[in-house]
């Protein structure tokens, strides 16, 4: 498992896990983005992660990104 934040552009990974409190984890559920959910990484070059899920594109923070981990596919 690696942290998404580490993950290439053009990958696509399994939310595997979310380290974070309660607050972190209700705001990823209602984005779509829990255990099983599979994400594509558009974009991820020292700013923002911008990821692909559910057919949406969603941007999320560093610290955020690096909360959520994952695994190559």
């Amino acid at each position: 498992m690696i942290p998404l934040a580490q993950v290439p552009p053009g990958r696509t990974v399994r939310v595997v896990q979310i380290t974070g409190g309660s607050t972190l984890i209700s705001r990823l559920y209602q984005m779509g983005i829990l255990p099983g959910t599979m994400i594509h990484v558009i974009m991820n070059s020292g700013g923002p992660v911008i990821i692909s899920v559910k057919n949406s594109s969603v941007a999320l923070g560093r610290g955020m990104a690096h909360k959520i981990l994952v695994e190559l596919l």
